[in-house]
């Protein structure tokens, strides 16, 4: 089997202006010619083995990091895009698109936003008619989608918040403690709102409704927002947000991180993890948290030169709507929309409690364990809502031993292994029975006189 060439012009160059070295400097280091170096950063050459370990021992640079998972990440989300039947000519060759998100990461992510910011403007006047002309009708970017963005784009790993809240779980201090030490009580009541904080009294509400695991990790968050409100501001000034409406939505969800974080710090959970095999059950009982948190938290565990297992992690709805995404494997989820239909979340929903297995194969041809599960929230009350959602997490099939779940799963055999895809538009599958929409890259034969899976084939 040929060795992967590996093109990492982009990461060099960011850690070389990370040392503030010029080229000739960084070539001395590196050992290196300056041709050489410069060669390698436009990724005219590929990056030597001699290159890596003289990153790794003169700027102790995690070589996990050279990677090609941003740039993976990208050539989906813009073939994605890219299959909006406004490109009528269709997308460019996978070789274009590869090209661009290795060479040109800024312009990849700059379309993706200018393509994010036509949808959701189309989306608003069909949506909003007769808003045509009012300033509240302008083109904006969505703010959700920016801010799930920034968390996609940070391989959902926030080092500085994750150290902090590490810190705060290892100093033996507890939540209510230190919201004391700032004046601040906490009181458990019958409302609906799960946390509501009063600044003017300093008084913190949490509802006797939710489960301990969910008031603890609430208490958490606030301490995030409280005690930690300059780190978290801070991050947030880096993130460069296009609006106030995203910073908030982002400060929330930086202080929700701070809470998982402090809620399973970063090195015990990773042994626990490991230890347990990954048992959800388990590790939610151990750190005192819900199946959902745990779930995400180890989609988390990626700090450099302590990585854990590269999991994906998504969350949808009963319409089959993505809430949540992330993933530091090889398989991207829609930016838009819902995931593939064949894929085991979707029947989490009809076997509640229960942990649901697939083996699945992408078109591509590689290779997944997934693990499926509901969690739905109840409102507490007879009249309160119920939130009901699936959680569905997995590795790559390589990495499915170090998972207890999928003990005596036949991971050998192609034929036990199911097709999924990520979306109709860009999935080339050609007899998929579930099927929405003909993909956009395929050309289409239709005959009135047959009919098959489809009532097109797909060449």
């Amino acid at each position: 089997m040929a060795v992967q060439k590996l093109f990492a012009g982009v990461k060099l160059r960011e850690t070389r202006n990370r040392a503030g070295l010029t080229q000739k400097a960084f070539a001395e280091r590196l050992g290196v010619s300056l041709p050489y170096l410069n060669q390698m950063e436009n990724n005219n050459r590929p990056v030597s083995t001699a290159v890596v370990l003289a990153l790794a021992t003169e700027f102790e640079f995690d070589v996990t990091e050279l990677s090609s998972g941003d740039a993976e990440r990208l050539v989906i989300d813009m073939r994605e895009a890219l299959s909006d039947p406004v490109f009528a000519d269709g997308p460019p060759q996978l070789a274009d698109l590869q090209l661009t998100a290795s060479n040109a990461p800024v312009l990849a992510r700059a379309f993706l936003d200018l393509h994010r910011a036509y949808r959701d403007s189309t989306e608003r006047l069909a949506a909003l008619n007769e808003a045509l002309g009012r300033n509240a009708a302008r083109s904006q970017f969505s703010p959700w989608e920016e801010v799930r963005d920034f968390f996609h784009y940070c391989d959902n790993y926030i080092d500085a918040v994750d150290h902090a809240a590490e810190a705060f779980a290892n100093s033996g201090s507890s939540a209510t403690r230190r919201l004391a030490d700032h004046g601040v009580q906490i009181q458990i009541a019958d409302t609906l709102p799960l946390r509501h904080f009063d600044p003017a009294t300093n008084v913190l509400t949490l509802s006797n409704r939710a489960t301990p695991a969910t008031q603890q990790f609430q208490a958490l968050m606030q301490v995030g927002l409280l005690l930690y409100a300059p780190l978290l501001e801070a991050t947030l000034d880096f993130a460069k947000f296009q609006s106030e409406e995203a910073r908030s939505i982002a400060k929330i969800g930086l202080a929700n991180y701070f809470a998982g974080a402090a809620l399973m710090p970063y090195g015990a959970f990773l042994q626990a993890a490991t230890e347990t095999r990954h048992d959800l059950e388990r590790l939610a009982d151990r750190f005192g948290a819900s199946i959902e948190q745990v779930a995400h938290r180890l989609s988390t565990l990626q700090r450099p030169g302590a990585k854990g297992l590269p999991f994906f992690f998504v969350r949808v709805d009963q319409a089959g709507t993505i809430t949540k995404r992330h993933s530091a494997t090889r398989l991207q989820f829609a930016r838009f929309g819902g995931a593939c239909p064949l894929w085991n979340v979707h029947r989490a929903f009809e076997t509640p409690g229960r942990f649901l297995r697939q083996l699945a194969e992408t078109p591509e041809g590689d290779r997944y364990f997934c693990l499926a599960r509901d969690v739905s929230k109840s409102g507490g009350a007879f009249d309160a809502p119920t939130q009901r959602y699936a959680i569905g997490l997995g590795v790559e099939v390589k990495h499915a031993g170090a998972l207890v779940y999928a003990d005596n799963m036949d991971t050998s055999n192609p034929a036990a292994f199911e097709p999924i895809g990520i979306a109709c538009r860009i999935c080339e599958r050609k007899n998929c029975h579930q099927r929405s929409v003909p993909p956009l890259e395929r050309k289409l034969s239709v005959d009135e006189n047959a009919r098959g899976v489809l009532p097109y084939e797909v060449q």
